[in-house]
């Protein structure tokens, strides 16, 4: 990253400071995940490792105030940017009552907040691209100066809801921004069996749209991106598919073994661009961040952690009951 590259991106000093709190808060967060889950303390993990840079440089380059996210099972970035906290996050790992998610009904990465304009996902892959598309036509028929932002992964822009959700948003020319986490895995199906063009940023032209593919491991590249399809979409000039390229540094899930499909080297390989690490290094070469500061932000995430797994792990659960509730007879 050369030398201050956010400043040309109007970006602040303390705005990127933000930036690698909140892509460290999300792996600390994560990595406490797993390490309940090997101790038996709670279901199931799906892993934001290894694209919290694609994720926090989306969502700081849109309006935390009042656009809309769809995001899919991985975005704890996103979330956590747009206003969930550990607390929020770790109740929905236990699943707790209080888990505002689902009240501990769904698994853990079906995100959904009504005040944080977070809209509920759902277990299906990819149905969250017609519903943001959807509310990019509210936007457009109410005259609102918003957008919606909706995330997926690569193997994910195979499914139906995609290219009905894309062509859609094509056709109409609604304020909607598609952001693909191309993690180069679909479970265990690698990208080259996935995709018959060399990017998936190649579909956006078929759907009427620019199409553009940056390095999901740098969040000022992402920023910028997402900035310019914001500024497109509310000037009129319709959507825009962006494919961030990184890669998943974990198993699919705690319930998937990644070493039956790829090599450890790979992994290892894949582990030197570690956003956390060069974005890290970035802030230090231009004197935003020093070991000490470093060292400090890791002591407060770590105790932010800690008092987010206790609260929830000592919450109640729903009473039996509750699983009644808004179910109903048709």
């Amino acid at each position: 990253m050369s030398k201050n590259r956010h400043e040309g991106l109007g970006l602040t000093d303390e705005q990127v400071l933000d930036m690698f709190k909140t892509m460290l808060l999300a792996r600390k967060i994560d990595e406490r995940m797993w390490l309940l889950n090997r101790a038996g303390k709670i279901p199931f993990v799906i892993s934001c490792q290894g694209q919290e840079a694609a994720q926090v440089g989306a969502s700081f380059a849109l309006d935390r105030e009042q656009d809309y996210v769809a995001p899919y099972y991985r975005d704890m970035g996103v979330v956590l940017a747009f206003g969930m906290t550990a607390k929020d996050l770790m109740l929905s790992g236990f699943a707790k009552n209080e888990d505002p998610n689902s009240g501990g009904r769904q698994m853990p990465g079906h995100f959904g907040q009504k005040k944080n304009r977070i809209l509920t996902g759902s277990s299906p892959v990819t149905t969250q691209v017609p519903h943001a598309v959807g509310v990019a036509l509210a936007a457009k028929m109410e005259k609102k100066d918003i957008v919606s932002f909706v995330t997926l992964g690569e193997g994910s822009s195979n499914q139906g809801d995609f290219h009905e959700g894309l062509n859609f948003a094509g056709v109409h020319k609604l304020p909607v921004i598609t952001m693909v986490e191309n993690n180069k895995y679909a479970i265990s199906v690698p990208i080259e069996r996935q995709l018959a063009c060399e990017k998936v940023s190649d579909r956006a032209q078929g759907y009427g749209m620019p199409g553009v593919t940056v390095d999901g491991n740098d969040p000022l590249a992402v920023y910028e991106a997402v900035k310019e399809a914001r500024d497109r979409a509310v000037k009129g000039d319709g959507p825009t598919l962006i494919e961030a390229v990184s890669y998943r540094l974990t198993a699919h899930s705690s319930d998937d073994d990644d070493r039956q499909y790829r090599e450890s080297e790979e992994v290892e390989e894949a582990k030197k661009k570690d956003s956390i690490i060069t974005f890290a290094s970035y802030l230090k070469e231009v004197g935003i961040l020093t070991d000490e500061v470093e060292k400090e932000i890791n002591g407060e995430i770590g105790n932010l952690v800690n008092e987010a797994t206790d609260y929830a792990e000592n919450a109640p659960y729903a009473d039996p009951e509750d699983a009644l509730k808004f179910v109903y007879e048709a």
